[in-house]
């Protein structure tokens, strides 16, 4: 009876989860269900699979509407005709096209259109028209009653009860943009929509059995069914159309790749090579290796940096198809956490490329390989912002908005209104919005990609599954992992940037890794944290956990880059590392069982595999079981009462090998509060390697390197603490020049010249007109050459001058400023054309218009964002405070002031759910100074913004990093801006100059015109 259901994923319309649906369906007794939401298939797979689990035989298809108003619905009768109903839905979702009052025939596809809209007077042998309770009185006097053989009940079910349609109204009303008053009945679904019992159902067609019994048939001739065991991959699964072949094509690469590896390869290398191999042909992975190896066979062709990182970084195959550059031999890497016989999903490869080249990647893959597209991922409501946009369909006023989105209020003194946002805000939280891309997921498989779900079209421009990689691994599709990331962009360009600032040096072999491993000035910035600006070790933790580890190798690195993640720190095993690391007799302390398991991280579990060696040697559970673990964890595993039998045996095999309970709890504590948040060791080794490549240029090109992080957007810092730090490294920083800058950073010995790209409000039409006029005529020579040559907006040429990029002149800036604006309505707007003879501009005399460099200082402020002084010097009061971050070290345990300059925050919640901070600030001589702000202080002295705060606290140490326990802080105020010290500055100054100007005695036809 229920051809017509939809879940929450008819977004912001339906209101059920899809298990609460199958739930509720199963208590009132319905054994077959369709399930049919709008304009998407986002849940069927996922409802296929569980219906069984609730006795229910599930059917799919998708109710097409525009809007509110529903066109028709298909059912499939068949995986067939599920694959009809994706490609046919797609493509009104790649077009945006309207969907047509009929619907086109397709095979194995069943349409019911609504009795009550539907205009034609015959359907064919698929077609069906659904009529509603709400119809049958109409049907009594309508033609269609004696052609009862097409006609089937049409209950519609979009929520459970009166609350859930009062929480479809509020989505629908999010949905128009409009208040919940003003909400029209056409832009919403009928109160009866609900799910009734089939006794209710046939009741009420009491009257016309013929309809119950054709609807009763109609769900009989339709099945569906996948296969949700994930024993064969549904990845495209053959490379080259013939697995015998892939698989020897595969092998012959591996020992190609041999002599690029390893000079010597001992027999560790021969047998793991054989090893590996046999198990990927077994589990069927050898398409999935070489479609890795012909995407990166691709970037190399093109130039692309890539780092290849992942639990396939554990495998000597990987590492000789250079799909990643982890040497797992070298690193004695666990095999396990790669492949074992148990594992169904392949391992995963994440690629990481610059940002500027994953694009160009994307595309050749989606050329190359046939069923590709990008993968999705499920947009929620969260609960701020379901707040706001309830507070918005209420009529709240912003105040009381704002008030509730931040959580100041007492609920029982909030009205009933008030209250309702609140309420259906937890209500909808957690519910799908709308679908988005995933950050880097590519399907490749064997069959259409409709065969499993329609797609739809986002701006990128490539096909985009409507279900998200959860359920995409249910059903054995496993993704390719094409990420973005600017670090590589900026060791590229680094390069390239040495290349023409130190013409005469040989090129930099940035691959190199072997060498940088055992260079002296890397191991000074590791040993002394002095990595801003490199990939992945330069945020204040980072700096700090560097410090506390005093680590200069590699494999320090390595261990450093797993311990920093919040589930190493949140087990309490950050601490006992490093002191491990630091004093060798802690080591002692580590239970003997732990230590014989890691004896690498002296018993302290720091990566993902630690989970598996754990679970296994510790906790003798297979491997299979202990991967299964470690997915649980992760929140990668969708069965929690699986996951939970797996941590029954745990401590029941613990418990009959007598180990002691306390143990055993300790030990679980610990590897479940981390194995969700740690990295596999390869996954880290991966990371370590382009943070070496980066460090390398840090240590050896400063200035070079600070210029291409620049033109990749930073890194973890703003864009002013780049500038800061190559100015530290003895760059003198410079405005943009009009006739020495281009869009981006460039560097001219030791000089930085910032880009026009830095300027707030400068468009990319104006900055192309600029340079494409310099490459052609050459440097300008005065302001009229500029105005002649390039056309320009008051607005925009304000900018220029302002930024002082006419300082060639010599000519102060608020003169040009004046000038500019009595000759830039004379110059066209358009592109300026060529003419026989050139006219000639009236030169106007400029009154005495000085300005000083706090001026300056503010203009930048406006905008770049940030002064190109130091900001310091910007204090309304001298310096109260003579103490400086390198004066710390001696004054540990002392209460002193220290006047910092706010670079980062970090905010986190203490074991009492209570807000603290760490913040991270600049002395007066560029230095950093780390503070710690708890609960109270916290609550007391609040961070008001970017500014010099005096800082008062007590100094502390731990391992030789320094840090002040902050009890009192406070934003020092700067100067007053002197461009509106004057009032008659202070609406427009260029309007105020021409004030000034018509005071004098001036010739009308000269100067005043």
């Amino acid at each position: 009876m229920y051809l017509n259901t939809h879940s929450y994923y008819s977004l912001r319309y339906g209101t059920i989860k899809p298990a609460d649906l199958l739930l509720y369906a199963k208590e009132m007794g319905i054994d077959c269900m369709a399930l049919t939401d709008i304009n998407t298939t986002s849940a069927c797979l996922d409802f296929v699979r569980l219906a069984p689990e609730y006795g229910i035989r599930p059917i799919a298809g998708v109710d097409f509407r525009n809007g509110a108003q529903q066109q028709f619905i298909l059912l499939a009768k068949n995986n067939e005709g599920f694959m009809n109903i994706n490609s046919y839905l797609s493509s009104f979702l790649h077009s945006e096209e309207k969907i047509p009052e009929r619907a086109q025939n397709l095979a194995d596809v069943i349409t019911i259109y609504p009795f009550a809209s539907f205009k034609g007077e015959q359907l064919s042998e698929n077609e069906f028209l659904g009529v509603r309770k709400e119809d049958l009185n109409r049907l009594k006097f309508s033609p269609w009653r004696h052609k009862q053989e097409k006609l089937v009940v049409l209950q519609t079910v979009s929520f459970l009860n009166k609350k859930g349609f009062n929480t479809h109204r509020l989505l629908r009303a999010i949905d128009n943009n409009t208040l919940l008053s003003k909400l029209l009945p056409s832009q919403q679904g009928s109160e009866t929509d609900m799910l009734i019992s089939e006794a209710v159902i046939t009741e009420a067609f009491r009257e016309f059995p013929i309809l119950l019994r054709n609807t009763r048939t109609l769900l009989q001739a339709c099945s569906i069914y996948f296969d949700f065991s994930k024993e064969i991959p549904n990845n495209q699964n053959s490379y080259t159309q013939n697995q015998a072949l892939d698989f020897r094509l595969l092998k012959k690469l591996t020992y190609a790749g041999l002599p690029y590896r390893y000079k010597r390869p001992g027999e560790r290398v021969w047998i793991r090579i054989e090893k590996e191999l046999e198990i990927i042909r077994e589990k069927g992975f050898v398409s999935y290796f070489l479609i890795n190896w012909k995407i990166l066979k691709y970037a190399r062709s093109k130039g692309y940096f890539y780092v290849g990182r992942g639990s396939g970084a554990n495998s000597v195959v990987a590492y000789l198809l250079r799909i990643t550059d982890v040497d797992p031999i070298e690193l004695d890497l666990y095999f396990e956490r790669f492949i074992n016989l148990y594992r169904k999903n392949p391992p995963d490869f994440d690629i990481d490329f610059s940002w500027k080249d994953r694009d160009d990647i994307t595309q050749f893959i989606f050329r190359r390989f046939k069923n590709t597209c990008l993968l999705t991922v499920y947009n929620t409501f969260k609960y701020k912002a379901s707040v706001r946009e309830l507070g918005k369909v209420f009529g709240l006023p912003k105040e009381e908005i704002d008030t509730l989105s931040k959580g100041e209020y007492q609920y029982n003194a909030l009205d009933r209104l008030s209250q309702l946002v609140l309420q259906y805000g937890k209500l909808i939280e957690g519910f799908p919005n709308y679908l988005g891309i995933h950050a880097g997921g590519i399907l490749i498989s064997e069959k259409p990609i409709h065969y499993y779900t329609a797609t739809f079209m986002p701006p990128k421009g490539f096909p985009t599954t409507q279900f998200d990689m959860v359920v995409a691994e249910d059903i054995g599709l496993y993704k390719f992992d094409i990420l973005s990331q600017r670090g590589l962009g900026k060791i590229k360009d680094a390069v390239a940037v040495v290349e023409y600032n130190h013409p005469r040096l040989p090129p930099i072999d940035i691959h190199d890794i072997r060498r940088f491993k055992q260079d002296k000035r890397i191991k000074h910035l590791l040993r002394n944290a002095k990595a801003i600006g490199c990939f992945y070790v330069e945020s204040p933790a980072m700096r700090m956990l560097l410090k506390k580890l005093q680590v200069d190798d590699y494999l320090g690195l390595v261990a450093a880059s797993s311990v920093i993640r919040p589930g190493v720190a949140k087990s309490g095993m950050m601490r006992e590392y490093i002191l491990r690391y630091r004093f060798p007799e802690k080591r002692k302390e580590a239970h003997p069982v732990m230590l014989n398991i890691m004896p690498e991280t002296y018993g302290v579990m720091v990566y993902q595999e630690d989970v598996i060696k754990v679970a296994h040697y510790f906790g003798g559970l297979t491997l299979g079981e202990a991967d299964m673990l470690r997915r649980g964890m992760s929140g990668k595993f969708r069965s929690r009462e699986e996951f939970l039998k797996v941590k029954e045996r745990f401590f029941e095999n613990c418990r009959n090998s007598g180990k002691p309970e306390t143990l055993t709890a300790e030990i679980w504590r610990q590897t479940e509060s981390f194995a969700g948040y740690a990295f596999a060791k390869g996954h880290s080794a991966s990371y370590a390697v382009e943070s070496y490549q980066s460090l390398f240029l840090k240590a050896y090109y400063p200035l070079e390197y600070m210029v291409a992080t620049l033109n990749n957007g930073g890194g973890f810092y703003s864009i002013e603490l780049y500038v800061h730090e190559a100015r530290m490294h003895g760059a003198t920083i410079l405005a943009p020049c009009v006739n020495r800058s281009r869009a981006e950073v460039t560097i001219q010995k030791r000089d930085i010249y910032l880009g026009f790209g830095f300027l707030h409000a400068l468009e990319a039409k104006t900055i192309q007109r600029l340079l494409q006029n310099r490459n052609k005529g050459g440097a300008y020579t005065s302001l009229d050459d500029f105005l002649d040559r390039v056309a320009i907006s008051m607005e925009q040429i304000t900018i220029l001058i302002k930024i002082n990029a006419f300082r060639f002149t010599q000519r102060n800036k608020r003169e040009l400023l004046w000038e500019a604006h009595m000759k830039i309505n004379k110059v066209s707007f358009e592109e300026n054309v060529q003419t026989l003879f050139k006219t000639e501009r009236i030169n106007y005399s400029t009154p005495k218009l000085p300005n000083s460099s706090m001026e300056d200082a503010f203009d930048e402020m406006e905008l770049l964002g940030f002064p190109l002084c130091n900001p310091f010097n910007l204090l309304a009061e001298p310096s109260c405070s003579r103490i400086r971050a390198a004066h710390l070290p001696n004054l540990v345990g002392r209460l002193v002031t220290i006047e910092g300059y706010l670079v980062a925050t970090k905010r986190t919640a203490t074991s009492g759910k209570k807000m603290m901070y760490f913040g991270t600030f600049l002395d007066r001589d560029g230095d950093f100074i780390d503070t710690v702000h708890f609960p109270p202080v916290a609550a007391k002295y609040r961070f008001r913004g970017k500014g010099i705060y005096a800082i008062t606290g007590k100094v502390m140490e731990e391992f030789e990093c320094i840090s002040i326990e902050v009890t009192k802080m406070e934003r020092l105020p700067i100067i007053e801006d002197p461009r509106y010290r004057d009032k008659l500055l202070k609406v427009n100054p260029v309007k105020n100059f021409n004030r000034r100007i018509r005071t004098k005695t001036t010739d009308v036809n000269s100067n005043e015109s």
